[in-house]
């Protein structure tokens, strides 16, 4: 059986939050109930005196990956709203192969 899941590559992440509205309304998930949240890292000065400041979207415990919408061949909301297209749905075989090799990327897979 195949698995599924969702790819991060945080290096374009924005912090728009369009992914936690999107999954919020798509779910009708009440105040203080997230099936994703993005995270700030920063700012903050490293060695070479650059600034970093990065943006992590991270899936709870209530991601399911929208199963409602994947079985109607749509791709789960996150991943359609991403105004950064930053979050990619596929096999984790597929994302995996992409995320090789790549710094910034994480995969996520629910249980």
């Amino acid at each position: 059986m195949t698995k599924y899941g969702l790819l991060f590559d945080y290096s374009y992440c924005t912090g728009c939050h369009g992914c936690e509205v999107a999954c919020k309304q798509e779910h009708g998930l009440p105040k203080g109930q997230h099936g994703i949240q993005v995270f700030q890292m920063g700012p903050w000065q490293a060695g070479n005196g650059k600034w970093v400041l990065n943006y992590i979207p991270a899936p709870t415990d209530l991601c399911d990956l929208c199963a409602d919408r994947v079985a109607t061949g749509r791709i789960p909301t996150c991943a359609h709203h991403c105004q950064a297209n930053c979050i990619e749905y596929g096999s984790v075989d597929e994302l995996a192969a992409k995320a090789a090799g790549r710094s910034k990327m994480s995969i996520f897979i629910p249980c």
